[in-house]
């Protein structure tokens, strides 16, 4: 259906063995070239006056196409391939995080202190006073990261082991980003009612709880119960962190092409977590004219195999998601590869806006419609304006747990949306860059001051 871009997800380190003679690295790099391999990093491992030894990485699309260019190596005569590493697995070995203590215990003294006898003054001050829980311990700075593993980014039910590597690698982006200690715990459950129940028991250590990875509808549910009975803040990020940053993309790719939020006409494929959370933010934002599908097209007030959730979204009109895009000025996808066609695209309003978030093939490449849309954006990193909740969470929660936040509002998304949105001068505004890049140092804390400010209008701030 389509060729996908080389990327480091699937990135090699090969190590070969080349005769010292000019002109024979031209020929593996040409052979890797020609094979549709991105070369990137050359390093010369070890050298003698007949052999070479170097290390040569090359970004590939897919497991098979690197298995295609190792093989293109391979039949080079006088090449001899010596190992090769799959980088995306190696950085993986042995985890990627780790817990460090913040204190080096070097004395006795310094023991006696942290440890027993001297904790037991500590634990008795926050026994007296609970809320001292937050100055004298890691609560304040500690985010619970829970999953089931029923759905895994775009792969399915896989399980609290499978999901793990995720939840390590959400937690890296807490740390870095935020600096917020963040700890994977992956449940080996799927019932609703024993999640909501063990992360309410395990509570009392964090500060906030960010949901990952379960599947819809199950997941309304378990938010909307842990945060009626918890007095932390609780996340989906599949849900908000995605509306969040796909709001304020929209914020600025509407000011490209002069449209408001009242005027637009929405189409959003994708009824699950993602897909309804943005169609709830838009709504509060002031998008009026919203029209949501599924894999069985426009949800409508004549289905009758509609949820709650859906049915909130239900409209009168009928027909597939190509009907929905006939005159649509925005199409977002939180759905699935190749749905959406250059037919389809033409087909919408003047200067279209079209957000295609499947990943990692979305539901239309960029390539094929670049000539026909006002403003593209994807899931990838590989093309512009990536829609990645890395600028959402991080932020939301270090205003959240700075200013002690009891519960997560609509208005503190929505003031999340318009910082992250507001960091794009109007000078920088156009079609290719329409959000902030996930490294710009200044949107972690531009998030977290508006959620403050946000926590604080509302009354829900605990300091």
């Amino acid at each position: 259906m389509t060729n996908l871009t080389p990327n480091p997800s699937y990135s090699l380190t090969i190590r070969l063995q080349l005769p010292h003679q000019a002109g024979m690295l031209a020929t593996v790099t040409q052979a890797i070239a020609s094979a549709g391999g991105s070369i990137g990093q050359i390093d010369l491992i070890e050298q003698s006056h007949k052999t070479l030894t170097r290390d040569i990485t090359v970004d590939a699309s897919s497991s098979d196409h690197a298995e295609a260019i190792v093989s293109a190596v391979k039949g080079l005569n006088e090449i001899k391939v010596i190992d090769v590493y799959d980088r995306t697995f190696n950085l993986h070995r042995g985890g990627k995080i780790s817990v460090h203590s913040k204190i080096a215990l070097k004395s006795q003294d310094q023991l006696a202190m942290a440890y027993t006898p001297g904790v037991g003054r500590v634990c008795m001050a926050i026994a007296n006073d609970p809320a001292q829980v937050y100055n004298l311990t890691i609560k304040s700075n500690t985010v619970a990261i829970v999953t089931d593993g029923s759905a895994v980014l775009g792969l399915g039910n896989l399980g609290p082991l499978g999901a793990m590597p995720v939840m390590e690698g959400k937690a890296m982006l807490f740390k870095e980003f935020a600096g917020i200690d963040a700890f994977p715990i992956c449940l080996n459950t799927q019932d609703t009612d024993e999640i909501v129940e063990t992360v309410k028991r395990i509570a009392p250590v964090f500060g906030g709880v960010n949901l990952e990875d379960i599947s819809a509808p199950r997941c309304f549910e378990i938010e909307a119960r842990l945060q009626k009975e918890l007095d932390i803040p609780i996340f989906h990020d599949d849900q908000h962190g995605t509306a969040i940053v796909s709001l304020a993309a929209l914020i600025n790719a509407l000011k490209l092409v002069n449209k408001s939020m009242a005027q637009i006409r929405l189409v959003i494929n994708g009824a699950g977590a993602a897909g309804l959370a943005m169609a709830r933010l838009f709504r509060k934002a002031g998008v009026e004219h919203i029209i949501l599908c599924d894999s069985r097209g426009i949800l409508s007030t004549e289905r009758t195999d509609l949820n709650d959730q859906k049915l909130a979204f239900a409209v009168p009109e009928t027909g597939s998601l190509a009907d929905a895009m006939v005159g649509a000025d925005v199409f977002m996808g939180v759905s699935a590869p190749g749905v959406v066609t250059p037919a389809m695209v033409k087909a919408m309003a003047t200067a279209p806006i079209v957000f295609a978030m499947a990943n990692p093939i979305p539901e239309i490449q960029p390539e094929a419609v670049c000539d026909l849309v006002a403003v593209m954006a994807t899931g990838r990193s590989d093309y512009p304006n990536q829609i990645n909740n890395v600028l959402a969470f991080p932020g939301i929660f270090r205003g959240a747990l700075d200013c002690r936040a009891q519960t997560m509002t609509t208005s503190m998304f929505l003031e999340a949306a318009a910082a992250i949105a507001s960091l794009i001068k109007p000078s920088d505004l156009n079609k290719e860059h329409i959000i902030p890049s996930v490294f710009d140092e200044r949107v972690a804390p531009t998030v977290a001051s508006a959620v403050q400010r946000a926590a604080r209008a509302e009354g829900i701030a605990g300091n």
